[in-house]
């Protein structure tokens, strides 16, 4: 099974950074899944449902691009060419400077507004995008 990103990749476009969800932002649900794993084994299912979350989500800057995709049965997707992509706000708390991770607003011309959140290294991912941008304009 390959992965949204790089089915969707267009002529000579190529993954310059391959970002995730931090397994922080599952804490709890790992958490009260282990207190129900003696409950009918519910705790599994919250298990496979944070596997299902972590996993189904794909975050990549390429030389052209930002791709977003979330989901598994039912897809959402954001994709935004980086000529358009106007700033990348990075906003961690206590925790998240802590164990590296935060969320991501990506604004476009037109207003529009893509906050990623639970962004395992945002920094590197904003490192990622100022890099494809800087690289573009040369």
């Amino acid at each position: 099974m390959s992965s949204y990103v790089d089915d969707v990749l267009i002529k000579d476009e190529t993954v310059i950074y391959r970002g995730h969800l931090t397994v922080w932002a599952f804490f709890w649900w790992i958490f009260f899944g282990l207190l129900l794993l003696a409950a009918f084994g519910a705790g599994l299912l919250l298990w496979l449902w944070v596997w299902l979350v972590y996993r189904s989500t794909e975050l990549a800057v390429t030389n052209k691009r930002i791709i977003v995709k979330s989901g598994f049965i039912q897809r959402n997707t954001t994709e935004m060419f980086l000529e358009k992509v106007e700033s990348i706000q990075v906003d961690q708390g206590v925790m998240g400077r802590l164990f590296d991770f935060g969320t991501i607003t990506v604004s476009g011309t037109g207003g529009d507004r893509s906050p990623i959140r639970s962004v395992s290294q945002p920094l590197e991912f904003r490192k990622a995008f100022m890099t494809a941008v800087d690289a573009n304009r040369r």
